[in-house]
């Protein structure tokens, strides 16, 4: 017997201002009554002892460690720079201010 009926589908539909064909009743119908075995059978599982998470995997360790390591100088970075003021890199103006 399905969960769901064509009916419901229907009221449904009406309820969120949806315009169905009698074809798309009855396909809605049995796919909505398709996602309900489904969620059944995912319900039926034994999962008591399993550990809510919000990842399919353990997310511990992602972050690398924060190691300071030499950087360029100011005179390295600004060696290519096609135009520089006061040890900043200077470019054109944009915004007209």
């Amino acid at each position: 017997m399905p969960a769901i009926s064509r009916d419901e589908v229907a009221h449904l539909a009406r309820l969120s201002r949806l315009a169905l064909t009698d074809a798309e009743l009855d396909e809605f119908a049995g796919q909505i009554d398709g996602i309900i075995n489904h969620v059944q059978a995912v319900q039926k599982v034994a999962a008591d002892d399993v550990e809510p998470m919000s990842h399919p995997s353990s997310l511990s360790g992602v972050m690398r460690e924060d190691v300071v390591k030499p950087t360029l100088t100011v005179e390295q970075a600004l060696d290519q720079a096609p135009s520089q003021d006061r040890q900043r890199f200077e470019v054109p103006q944009i915004l007209g201010e």
